[in-house]
């Protein structure tokens, strides 16, 4: 269609272009609101298809996230020890560092015998009892 013939070309110079009185179509009215507004009212079926999980909150999400990720029980550290124990020629105790091979917490589960010294970031006290029964250390890294 050509220009000249459109509707928009022949209601030039009239008051409302077709819309009324004058405060029709005009601003975010129009449009139901401007930005995010609508969506708990007159937007809700936009807000549900688009945006299931725009309102509330997730019940399970803790705000002190302080996640143990690998942990080690004392039963586990005779393997661990045979394998990446280091032993200095001053002391008489050897060294095992859990920090440097991923772990993040020795639990107290299961019996180790043996003098050791265990370098990790976290321990629980039952842990560090049965360490220290056999003549061993729990050194934290913080």
């Amino acid at each position: 269609m050509a220009t000249r013939l459109r509707k928009s070309r022949r209601q030039r110079g009239t008051r409302y272009c077709g819309w009324g009185q004058i405060g029709q179509h005009r601003q975010s009215g129009s449009r139901g609101g401007t930005g995010e507004a609508g969506k708990h009212k007159h937007f809700w079926i936009r807000t549900v298809k688009e945006e299931p999980s725009h309102f509330g909150h997730d019940a399970f999400h803790s705000l002190n996230q302080n996640a143990v990720r690998t942990w080690l029980n004392v039963r586990d550290l005779s393997a661990i020890f045979a394998q990446h124990a280091k032993v200095n020629e001053k002391d008489t105790i050897p060294t095992l560092d859990l920090t440097s091979l991923g772990y993040d917490k020795l639990l107290g589960g299961g019996k180790f015998k043996g003098a050791v010294r265990v370098k990790v970031e976290r321990y629980s006290e039952r842990a560090r009892q049965k360490i220290e029964e056999f003549g061993g250390e729990v050194l934290s890294h913080n």
